[in-house]
């Protein structure tokens, strides 16, 4: 078997390490695949027959991929992007600029992404899914189709047939469009740099050994780290090779990990955008009315709090990840609705366990990392399986010199039933990664017909108070391509951070294309943005609903002439 039918694989697991730390392990074993995804991680593929059963305390809960889901399920007046077009000299229409895309792929014979002469605007589609030889260069799995290939579908009678990519759930086909679709009068549609070529990758599903170790249903759209991680370096390479720069567009998200800039796939979003000429925008989320964050502090004398979390019935499963600032140690016990009790399982190095209820056919595994490897903060991670309908309790323990304060998050809301939550929930601290990176443009929502946040829409800052979201655009209603070449309209934070990377992909033609500011990033587009944002005289920014305002890439340019 070899490392593309490993990558596949069952009977394989995905390992995310630091890879220097174990690069002497790696090359001994000839037997071993793995595949270098930056300077700093690789991804292992390990058979599942030879994995210890701790190992999770050997390699820390950083080697574990995150699973990550999709965010969602007249924009163009209201950020400006008119007003700018309707100056001569700021006329950006994305030419020169590509549009990076890792979701669910692209519909690529829809009319928003076919030029006026037949071929297509796509340079290329790396499908993760598609099982072949003709991996993208320095790969080992999936196709990549260029446009060549693209052209000669589009000219067939039946272009499936010699480009078999499809984007069965429509998500990539939509933000694709939103970005750079071509202008479509009679639907009154418009993507926000309709002369930007595209690059597109489509994630494969998670594997279902890591679904279920996180005790995710089956059933669920959940895509893994690893692959996302190994979608940037391809976006990254291919502007290399290109020498363009290049928008990327994230809109998935995950409730796992600290929340924080600190973990694999934040460092590595963060790595590219601090390249000049790329900028990367990631949607914020959707959990912010889902109550599933929980946010615990002990006042006065008390040495625990009690956190109660309700689940509903038939849920299938799910994790829940407590998290502690250091110096201070945390620990827990249980009572099951059954009235069963766990003593509380001290905070100790290596500590795991799976328990077992008499009364219920609950099984919960439990392990705690004292100083968890990508933050050094403590983490207590709980996986259940089959939990118990009812009211669970948890008496959380602190002990340390300083202010007793904890998170627990559950997993994405599209991961569980609507009937388990936290009674007592937080709608802060709500951002999904990697939407708590620092370089990012990180984006929330709103409405533009009545000016209102998007209700659903998760809330900053990060864990570490990094002030994020850093500003809201349009996410409402938006019209974008869908299936059957027509057009529907979606709503959410990966909508809005489609519309933000196309207004990027404006600022990177007038600053690199055009030469006004060649060394352009993510941080500057960034900042020129925040400088831009429409701001409520009646509200205090920044905010952790708003960020620094709403975009307007128009009063950027303004702000840039220095008019204000």
């Amino acid at each position: 078997m070899d490392c593309g039918d490993k990558i596949y694989s069952e009977d394989y697991f995905d390992l995310l390490i630091e890879y220097g730390r174990y690069l002497s392990q790696l090359e001994a074993d000839p037997n071993l695949c793995y595949d270098i995804i930056n300077i700093t991680h690789a991804v292992v593929y390990y058979p599942i027959r030879n994995l210890p059963s701790n190992f999770l305390q050997i390699y820390g809960y950083g080697s574990i991929p995150s699973c990550f889901g999709l965010l969602d399920l007249p924009s163009l007046e209201a950020s400006g992007v008119r007003r700018a077009r309707n100056i001569p000299a700021l006329d950006l229409r994305g030419n020169g600029v590509l549009i990076g895309i890792i979701d669910t792929g692209i519909d690529y014979t829809h009319k928003a992404f076919i030029k006026a002469d037949g071929t297509s605007k796509i340079l290329s589609i790396w499908d993760q899914t598609i099982i072949s030889d003709n991996h993208p260069e320095g790969f080992f799995y999936g196709t990549e189709y260029t446009r060549e290939q693209i052209n000669t579908a589009l000219a067939s009678e039946n272009p499936l047939s010699v480009v078999p990519s499809v984007d069965e759930i429509g998500h990539g086909t939509f933000l694709a469009g939103i970005a750079a679709g071509n202008l479509d009068e009679a639907n009154n549609f418009s993507g926000v740099v309709p002369d930007s070529e595209l690059v597109v990758v489509k994630l494969k599903p998670a594997k279902k050994n890591l679904m279920k170790f996180f005790s995710i249903p089956p059933d669920v759209q959940c895509y893994q780290e690893t692959d996302i991680m190994l979608a940037m370096k391809y976006l990254n390479n291919t502007a290399t090779r290109l020498n363009k720069p290049m928008s990327i567009i994230i809109g998935l998200g995950t409730t796992s990990g600290g929340h924080d800039e600190r973990g694999a796939l934040s460092t590595s979003v963060s790595r590219v955008g601090d390249n000049g000429g790329m900028a990367v925008t990631i949607a914020g989320g959707n959990e912010g009315t889902s109550r599933l964050h929980y946010l615990g502090t002990f006042t006065g004398n008390d040495n625990y709090d009690t956190v109660e979390l309700r689940v509903g019935p038939n849920e299938y499963g799910f994790s829940m990840e407590l998290w502690g600032n250091a110096p201070n140690t945390y620990s827990l016990d249980i009572l099951s609705p059954s009235g069963e009790y766990i003593p509380r399982i001290p905070a100790r190095f290596g500590e795991t366990r799976e328990i077992r209820f008499i009364f219920e056919s609950t099984v919960i595994n439990i392990d705690y990392q004292l100083v968890e490897a990508q933050t050094g903060d403590e983490l207590i991670l709980l996986r259940f399986k089959s939990p118990a309908e009812g009211i669970w309790k948890f008496r959380v323990y602190g002990s340390g010199p300083l202010e007793k304060k904890f998170h627990i998050w559950m997993p994405l809301h599209l991961f569980v039933t609507s009937e388990t939550y936290f009674p007592q929930s937080n709608p802060e601290y709500t951002l999904t990664s990697p939407g708590n990176s620092v370089i990012p443009i990180v984006v929330t929502a709103y409405n533009v017909t009545n000016q209102s946040l998007y209700l659903p829409a998760s809330r900053g800052y990060t864990r570490s108070d990094v002030i994020n979201p850093n500003f809201a655009a349009p996410g409402v209603n938006l019209v974008g391509p869908g299936k059957n070449n027509s057009y529907t309209t979606m709503s959410g934070t990966s909508v809005a951070a489609a519309h933000t990377a196309g207004i990027a992909a404006m600022l990177l033609e007038w600053g690199v294309v055009r030469k006004n500011h060649p060394l352009m990033d993510s941080v500057d587009i960034k900042n020129l943005l925040i400088r831009g944002a429409k701001r409520d005289p009646n509200i205090t920014y920044p905010n952790k609903e708003w960020g620094y305002g709403i975009l307007d890439i128009y009063n950027t340019f303004i702000n840039l002439r220095g008019d204000t």
